[in-house]
């Protein structure tokens, strides 16, 4: 193997917390208090490592009381109080917290009780020209009650569906906070996605309620989007209600409210208390086949989920500034949005990743004083390409933590970020989904990091890695597993009455148990490195290998943009596996090139990886979110047509796809004669 983890000597960190590091963080905090209330093992001072693989093995060991331990440190208000922490642990159909009613709204505005921080921002809003503009925690908890009352007005009652194709702007979390205050369901498109992309999104929920904008600023050019809008509004014949919010300062279209005419009047909003298992929201998966999943997440799963998750292992609280590069197409997005729980002012950026150069997203860390910076991989990558030096350009002082995802991040891009942000820096490489809006693996506040590897799992994440016999595995790769439930886990899907959809996407290969599709090693050191998914894992003569590692290797070459790994199993039993390559501009595929690109897979992974041919591309396809597209490119060169083997309105380029159908043809010609 190639990771740090498979090798006899032990590795050194890349970067270890200091003492005052380790003793001021609230996971320390937490854990103390733990043992001391709810039985926790206490903590061992002289060793990190063993005291967080203790905490963990409690809190998946004694799940209730460790839900219940993180119900009572983040002081949740139950409006009425839960008969137990789980009442049924089966998966899917886990019962949390029965009886409890609780809001989520409600928590994430309990700042604004607070007189002393009533004026402090909760939200700073940066687009690509002007300046961060503050929202304050009054200011927000204003706005909120007055759009809930507004939704209140339209007649929009608990269990509706309100949408929202806005982009990262406060209006957009105002919109969320109102309809979470209100019970009703919130669910939204970047106003990047299309007007087919979007539909096959809000139509399997049927919204009452539509926020939209009349366009959008993005690279320094401007977007209008009332043609879409107005084809949005002519196709979800149950609206009753659209919000118009001018950012480009177009009139309403007819009918519609204007967003400053609904906020005018300040208003104390009003928590519906809602059932622990309220759906919160829809998120929906990439969804590369058929319609994308529309996930349902509740209420109560979200905000114990995302207090652990940004409370503890972000260790975030009153006083940072919470910035992640997102849309609010992505979960990111959501789970940003929940920095507000924690009583963290959180950075909205609405523009390009890139504009006015690649150095674009830590100018905005700067300007905001960012605590914690979070962002993707390949944004890392992409600067370390363009040879950034955000340490020696920018003040990064106030950074703590630099935080991906998305993608793994490859061994060089933690060494970028040490060498070229700051020496003294945490580097939290996080992995999560949609499906569960957290991380499974990633950031602990206490621990060392190592080049390549996620620090550890979860609280409350049985996290395990399984061979196909379903046996546990540890310094060998797996399946990744999480072998009991998560409070986030989706409630169902929508429109999936059965629930056969939600088994066959988790459940299908190892009943009673999540199998998330992605390549895991879980190291005896108590850290994780992701490979890459599993089900576009190259099996080259029974070595499993994940696609990442692929990527990580070539596109360490300067020519190359991009790549993409295909590894195609053939009728007659073969097994072909070319390799993609998208070149920077100027470079040729000849036949040095062709010889390092080779040398540098047999070299750095194995020979056995050394593609079968490498084909030169215009470019690698990619969904709405970002992720390279490997299965359906897959599907194309088995000799799936391309309306079955992707959903066209989940990709971010249909041209591009068909480039690789004609090449499946092509290839399946010269094969035949």
């Amino acid at each position: 193997m190639t990771t740090a983890a498979h090798s006899d000597h032990r590795p050194q960190p890349l970067w270890q917390p200091g003492a005052d590091r380790i003793d001021r963080s609230r996971l320390t905090a937490f854990h103390a208090w733990a043992a001391e209330r709810h039985g926790a093992p206490a903590p061992t001072e002289d060793d990190p490592a063993a005291s967080y693989a203790a905490l963990h093995r409690w809190s998946v060991g004694e799940l209730e009381t460790f839900w219940q331990a993180v119900a009572e440190w983040f002081e949740v208000r139950f409006t009425t109080p839960y008969e137990r922490v789980l009442a049924d642990a089966t998966m899917p159909g886990a019962r949390w917290f029965p009886g409890a009613t609780l809001n989520y709204a409600e928590h994430a505005l309990r700042a604004a009780e607070d007189p002393a921080r009533a004026d402090e921002p909760a939200l700073l809003h940066v687009d690509e020209t002007n300046d961060p503009r503050p929202v304050s925690w009054a200011e927000l908890r204003g706005q909120v009650g007055a759009v809930a009352a507004e939704l209140r007005r339209l007649g929009v009652r608990p269990g509706d569906r309100v949408s929202g194709y806005v982009p990262n702007i406060p209006q957009a979390t105002v919109a969320l906070l109102a309809t979470a205050a209100v019970g009703a369901v919130w669910t939204s498109c970047a106003p990047d996605f299309g007007a087919r992309s979007v539909l096959d999104r809000f139509q399997q929920v049927e919204p009452v309620v539509l926020f939209t904008i009349d366009g959008y600023r993005y690279g320094g050019k401007t977007h209008d989007r009332t043609k879409t809008v107005a084809e949005l509004r002519a196709e979800l014949p149950t609206l009753r209600a659209v919000v118009h919010i001018p950012l480009l300062g177009t009139p309403a279209p007819e009918g519609a409210l204007v967003w400053d005419d609904v906020v005018r009047e300040p208003a104390e909003p009003v928590f519906e208390p809602l059932p622990f298992d309220h759906p919160l929201w829809v998120l929906y998966s990439s969804g590369t086949t058929g319609l994308p999943k529309a996930i349902v997440q509740s209420q109560g799963g979200i905000l114990l989920e995302h207090l652990k998750q940004l409370g503890l292992h972000c260790d975030l609280g009153p006083g940072d500034r919470f910035f992640w590069y997102t849309s609010t197409g992505w979960m990111m997005w959501n789970f940003l949005v929940s920095g507000l729980l924690v009583g963290a002012t959180v950075v909205l950026y609405d523009g390009s990743p890139g504009h006015p150069d690649t150095a674009a997203q830590w100018r905005v860390a700067e300007r905001t004083g960012t605590t914690l910076y979070g962002t993707s991989a390949a944004y890392v990558m992409a600067c370390r390409k363009a040879d950034v030096h955000p340490g020696r350009d920018f003040d990064l002082s106030r950074i703590k933590c630099v935080a991906t995802t998305g993608s793994p991040l490859p061994p060089d891009g933690f060494r970028w970020i040490h060498d070229e942000v700051a020496e003294d820096m945490w580097i939290a490489s996080v992995s999560g989904g949609t499906d569960v809006c957290s991380c499974f693996a990633g950031a602990v506040p206490t621990l060392p990091v190592y080049i390549g590897e996620l620090q550890a799992p979860g609280l409350g994440t049985d996290l395990q890695a399984w061979d196909p016999q379903g046996e546990p595995v540890v310094d060998e790769v797996g399946e990744l597993i999480v072998a009991r439930p998560m409070p986030s886990m989706p409630v169902r899907f929508w429109n999936d009455p059965d629930g056969s959809r939600y088994r066959d996407s988790y459940f299908e290969m190892f009943p009673g148990a999540w199998r998330h599709g992605d390549w895991i090693t879980l190291t005896s050191r108590g850290t994780v490195v992701i490979h890459g998914r599993s089900d576009s894992t190259l099996n080259r003569q029974g070595v499993r290998m994940g696609s990442a590692d692929i990527y990580e290797a070539v596109e360490r070459l300067p020519e190359i943009r991009e790549s993409l790994v295909i590894g195609v199993e053939q009728p007659d039993g073969g097994y072909w596996m070319p390799l993609f390559v998208h070149l920077v501009p100027g470079a040729t595929l000849d036949e040095e090139l062709l010889s390092r690109i080779k040398t540098t897979i047999r070299t750095q992974l194995s020979p056995r990886h050394v593609p079968d041919e490498i084909i030169e591309v215009p470019g690698v396809p990619h969904t709405l979110t970002g992720k390279r597209i490997e299965v359906p490119v897959k599907r194309l060169l088995q000799g799936t047509s391309l309306d079955k083997a992707v959903n066209p309105g989940s990709v971010d380029d249909v041209e591009l796809l068909r480039y690789y159908e004609r090449l499946a043809e092509e290839k399946r010609g010269s094969a035949g004669a």
